[in-house]
């Protein structure tokens, strides 16, 4: 593949709710350009994108996923994001990657969850985005509702350019709303341009007057001249539509059938003509060793700066490394400085990756997206730069993955390979956590959902060869006292030869939470010899690291040893452990015993309809509410303390 300038470079993030068709929307963008000769379908296994096993066995993506698509002299880096809320974590990074995004939305099934969350994380990066309604082909396809769902989701940014022509199986082409004309799709995917159907004035002309509300919204002369006049000519809504798109103040609505590649064509004329190249973005700031903060533009001349997107590992070439370059250039045989990790990496061959084929580069210039194997130490998300000017991108901001399963080896000695597998994948995805609770001796594996970490544990199998049992992670637990109580520890023993001789006695009061334990000896007059004053303490403390009641460890309670005797023969130091610990025990049962459990903080955004729902559903999972607040846009947002378990 050739090697394109910045201006002829498009970097575009597929985004939206599981099952929108994305995947097929990439499949029809490579066959529309003649980057393929047959579309794959995900039901058949065979797509570009969608070419890891575990994703043809579900028929979801699973990972992020890339594709060059050339058309009309220009390169689309064409990125896939998965759209089910377990992977998440490669949505977050791919969009730092992106200059753009499309969000596809089912016209079956309207607006969903990912939907909007798809489009915060665009606005939240200040990123242009456009709306392609997909499956007008399906039975039950609607597009007229689905365009109210985006208003009503998104304000009166979302405009209307195209309307599609008939319905359902029926559906056969598009009405441009900008030029008043109709592209029809007898057969492939190229349209063959005619004049309006008749019947479509009574849909086109309101869809056009919502578009011309939206365009004139997005700039304030436009608003003025079309208040006073009432509407706005062509060239108006033209210009207005592009410059509204390229501030990401109007979010332009396609239409489609990926799976019958119906508006692909002009889909990816919008593309090459409207959306942002490298060079319109604006500086990337960059935080220096200092800590001083520097602006880097998409020069291929400048400083390298390159982020690290996507790491996929595979058992026999490492990882494969996916990077977007903001300025500089990365040349193959070339050496590059992880600014993230501080160490130096040896480029190898650069390539572009083709779902899992690769096809050779020269070289990725700044603002193209390349990848390269074999890299021993970066994982996603680092900075690569220069060594004598090391900076580093600002962080991806995660979420924190709260499902937890304890798993173990089925079979013994694999033990090895198993610290292995989790490394690697905790390396190549950030939303995967790996951890060993010492208290409970399990090995925990954390991830976004259930989808995510079956997943990862088939993928464990699969490239590393091990295969694990998965329970439930155990929940730690804490014991602590309820009120105050004084108790004497007594170890004597004489049984001939030498004996063992300790009392104690001490006083327990509970902490508040979160204070641990405090010690205090307030031992007069040589009751208790000073050697054998941390004795007790140390007795006591490993009893309280076994608890006394439930065998979880007790906290947030204050001791105070008070009298003590002891014997100038037979005291020892193991002789005082002994008597603490049987003080403790004994002081308990006074003071009274009682378990504590991890509480979580909750935050549910949800639906006005659904609000008494979640709140009847948390209060029968034992929560305390704690308040709600408007989330806007007809949501509320509950706050609520949540047992852990």
């Amino acid at each position: 593949m050739k090697t394109y300038d910045a201006k002829d470079i498009r970097n575009v993030l597929l985004v939206g709710h599981g099952g929108s068709g994305k995947t097929t929307l990439l499949e029809a963008m490579l066959f529309a350009s003649g980057g393929i000769t047959r579309m794959g379908t995900v039901e058949d296994g065979n797509t570009v994108s969608d070419h890891d096993p575990d994703e043809q066995r579900r028929q979801i993506s699973v990972s992020l996923a890339m594709a060059p698509v050339e058309w009309k002299g220009t390169k689309l880096n064409v990125l896939d994001a998965p759209g089910t809320a377990d992977f998440v974590g490669d949505v977050r990074s791919a969009i730092r990657a992106a200059d753009a995004v499309i969000i596809v939305v089912s016209a079956v099934d309207g607006v969903e969850v990912q939907t909007e969350y798809a489009w915060e994380l665009a606005v939240q990066e200040g990123l242009p985005r456009a709306i392609f309604v997909n499956k007008l082909d399906r039975e039950r396809a609607d597009f007229q509702s689905t365009l109210d769902q985006l208003v009503a989701s998104f304000g009166n940014q979302v405009a209307p350019f195209e309307l599609p022509i008939g319905a359902e199986h029926e559906f056969a082409g598009i009405a441009d709303l900008l030029h008043e004309k109709a592209d029809l799709y007898p057969s492939g995917p190229i349209a063959e341009e005619s004049d309006w159907p008749d019947e479509i004035h009574a849909v086109a002309d309101p869809a056009r007057e919502k578009l011309m509300e939206a365009v004139a919204e997005s700039d304030d002369a436009l608003i003025e001249k079309y208040l006073e006049e009432g509407a706005l000519p062509e060239a108006d809504i033209i210009r207005g539509s592009k410059e509204g798109f390229a501030n990401a103040r109007v979010a332009p609505v396609f239409v489609g059938s990926a799976s019958k590649a119906i508006g692909i064509d002009r889909l990816l004329d919008f593309i090459v003509e409207e959306f942002p190249s490298p060079l319109d973005r604006a500086p990337v700031t960059v935080i220096g060793k200092g800590g001083d903060e520097q602006s880097r533009t998409s020069d291929p001349n400048g400083p390298l700066t390159a982020f690290v997107f996507k790491t996929v590992s595979d058992p026999f070439v490492g990882h494969i490394t996916m990077f977007r370059v903001f300025s500089g250039k990365v040349r193959p045989d070339s050496s590059v400085h992880d600014a993230t990790q501080g160490t130096d990496e040896r480029i190898g061959q650069l390539f572009a990756l083709k779902g899992k084929d690769h096809e050779s580069v020269p070289e990725v210039p700044a603002g193209d997206i390349g990848a390269v194997a074999k890299l021993q130490h970066t994982h996603t998300g680092d900075t690569f730069s220069t060594k004598d000017d090391p900076v580093q991108l600002g962080s991806v901001e995660l979420p924190e993955p709260l499902l937890a399963y304890a798993i173990s080896p089925k079979t013994k000695g694999d033990e090895d390979k198993l610290a292995t597998g989790l490394a690697r994948l905790r390396e190549e995805d950030p939303t995967f956590r790996v951890s060993r609770n010492e208290e409970t001796h399990e090995t925990v594996i954390y991830g976004m959902g259930e989808a995510h970490l079956g997943v990862q544990m088939e993928r464990l199998k699969a490239k590393f060869g091990v295969e694990v049992e998965a329970k439930p992670a155990k929940i730690a637990y804490r014991e602590t006292i309820r009120g105050k109580g004084k108790a004497q520890g007594r170890h004597v023993k004489q049984s001939g030869g030498h004996g063992q001789y300790a009392v104690c006695e001490i006083e327990v009061e509970p902490l508040p939470r979160g204070e641990g334990f405090v010690y205090e000896d307030k031992i007069f007059g040589g009751a208790i010899p000073h050697q054998f004053i941390p004795s007790i303490e140390k007795g006591i403390v490993k009893t309280m690291s076994e608890g006394v009641l439930s065998g979880n460890p007790m906290v947030d309670i204050k001791i105070t040893l008070v009298d003590g005797k002891f014997h100038s023969v037979d005291s020892s130091d193991m002789a005082f452990q002994i008597a603490g610990s049987l003080a403790l025990k004994e002081v308990v049962e006074q003071a009274g015993v009682a378990l504590l459990e991890p509480i979580v903080q909750l935050a549910v955004t949800v639906p006005d309809a659904f609000t008494g729902d979640i709140m009847g559903d948390l209060n029968a999972k034992r929560a305390k509410i704690q308040g709600m607040e408007s989330a806007g846009a007809g949501k509320q947002r509950i706050r609520a303390l949540v047992p852990q378990a």
